[in-house]
């Protein structure tokens, strides 16, 4: 059994916030973003958040060490976009692995140090893979639905680079976060269990998490929330969830469903409310902590953080408000999948 499986027994883990948010405070200038390694490249690489654990990891693992002070127990590496599909917006598909390794790098010296503090408190690094910007069940093009601008086997090696990156960096488990669509989780499923199978490596935890987009309760790609746990259940994940899309208030009905369907730990990592016209996120962290609060005591509970607009003060207000509740039970479920 992992360590952080262990933990996930006796307490509610705390996740941490929005990486983008923090980084947006630093308010860098596009020469920021290149650094010295890329200052003539040949397109502009501003908004490029995954670069910067290359060309200035000192505000990353600063970041990171923000939200371990504020209580997280697992911290996300900044790799959401470090698949050689998305670093393609860039022309930098070639740096692809070579981000993970170094994102990897960044959150593990940041979680090493909190946990060398104070070890009865663990604290663990979650590999981000996220949902690109290219998806295998819906057509960019209205005039031609049948069209797919990638295939499942593309997917599924760009996914393989990122795990192994990741895995390279030294992360504790895989989290498969922000799915809007399921078959791009699919092809991410699918390479986590064949690297681990072919490298014949121990496979790590994976954690999965979706996002369900509106009032509808439906991902984007139009499943409904069970369904979409039915879809993931066989990859045998640590932890099943939500993030994104939807602020605490609107999020908690389908955190209470998941609550009850799931057989495995749940997640949730909400946005600081909905955005307002501009974009911007005004929920305080006060008000977070209190709809989250209510979720620990029903015991719908094992991992929950923030997502867009969230900050360490959020994430400090959460952990200060779940501490004193129980983790949820995990239900024993009938085992209907046969053993691989």
């Amino acid at each position: 059994m992992f360590l952080i499986e262990k933990e996930l027994k006796k307490r509610i883990l705390i996740i941490d916030g929005a990486m983008g948010t923090m980084i947006q405070r630093h308010k860098l200038t596009e020469a920021d973003y290149r650094g010295e390694r890329f200052k003539n490249w040949h397109t502009d690489v501003k908004g490029n958040n995954d670069l910067l654990s290359l060309t200035q990891p000192d505000i990353i693992i600063g970041i990171h060490k923000q939200y371990l002070e504020a209580g997280a127990d697992i911290i996300e590496t900044n790799t959401f976009s470090s698949t050689s599909i998305a670093q393609a917006d860039y022309d930098m598909q070639s740096l692809a692995y070579e981000m993970n390794v170094a994102s990897a790098k960044c959150a593990r010296i940041a979680a090493d140090e909190y946990t060398a503090k104070n070890p009865d408190k663990p604290r663990f690094v979650a590999g981000a893979i996220g949902p690109l910007n290219k998806t295998l069940s819906l057509s960019p093009d209205v005039n031609n639905p049948g069209y797919r601008a990638v295939t499942f086997d593309e997917v599924a090696a760009a996914y393989t680079e990122q795990i192994k990156g990741l895995t390279d960096g030294g992360v504790d488990a895989l989290l498969i976060e922000t799915i809007f669509d399921t078959l791009n989780a699919k092809a991410a499923i699918y390479a986590v269990k064949k690297y681990f199978r072919d490298n014949k490596l121990t496979e790590l935890p994976i954690m999965i998490s979706g996002t369900i987009t509106d009032a509808s309760g439906r991902t984007l790609s139009g499943q409904t929330l069970e369904a979409f746990y039915i879809s993931v259940m066989h990859a045998k994940p640590l932890s099943v969830g939500l993030n994104c899309a939807l602020g605490a208030q609107e999020m908690r009905p389908h955190i209470e469903e998941l609550s009850q369907i799931a057989g495995c730990f749940t997640s949730a990592y909400p946005n600081a409310g909905l955005p307002n016209a501009f974009g911007e996120y005004d929920e305080q962290p006060h008000q977070t902590a209190h709809i989250i609060e209510e979720w620990a005591q029903n015991g719908w509970l094992n991992i929950v953080g923030g997502c867009c607009g969230t900050t360490p003060d959020h994430i400090k207000h959460i952990a200060d408000e779940v501490a004193k509740f129980e983790p949820r039970q995990v239900p024993v479920t009938e085992l209907v999948l046969t053993e691989e």
